[in-house]
């Protein structure tokens, strides 16, 4: 379990890392792999799976989770004991990609608590995401349940334009 979190710092322009907030898994294959948490999209839950009527009163969006296989779905969720076809994360939060996983949390009496759905994820190149920081791009953070599922500091995406105004 070596998850961390990496905050944006205001130099970083792209716009898929503007703002964002990732929680970064350094031991899922040669590269740090991550999901960006804090950036909701306007698509309910509900949409990828019609077959669930269950989910369609629910208020709860994917997340863009990165702009790396941004038709993937990855999710995190909380848990009391590891599950198959997860890997942990921090105490009692795992990662998964599996379907069959995710049918099953979503099959619940409570399906979303202590579940977000992310559509791709985010990936560096061996040795990038540490120039990256020692750069300055990203401030390192505590990385615990509550950065990841507290609703109060998300920045929507895409980016929202600015109104326009007409004089």
């Amino acid at each position: 379990m070596t998850a961390i979190l990496i905050v944006a710092r205001p130099q970083v322009m792209d716009p898929s890392f503007s703002d964002s907030i990732v929680l970064v898994m350094n031991d899922l294959g040669p590269a740090p792999v991550g999901i960006v948490i804090n950036r909701p999209t306007q698509v309910p839950v509900a949409r990828l799976f019609p077959n669930l009527k269950a989910l369609e009163p629910l208020q709860d969006k994917v997340y863009f989770g990165g702009p790396v296989e941004f038709g993937s779905v990855w999710f995190l969720f909380r848990a009391d004991s590891k599950r198959e076809q997860a890997v942990q994360a921090l105490d009692d939060i795992y990662l998964s990609a599996s379907p069959d996983l995710l049918l099953q949390l979503l099959s619940r009496s409570k399906p979303t608590d202590g579940l977000r759905i992310f559509a791709g994820h985010a990936g560096w190149a061996p040795s990038q995401l540490e120039a990256e920081i020692r750069r300055g791009d990203w401030k390192l953070e505590r990385a615990d349940a509550h950065a990841i599922f507290n609703h109060q500091s998300e920045h929507p995406w895409p980016a929202a334009q600015a109104p326009k105004h007409s004089t």
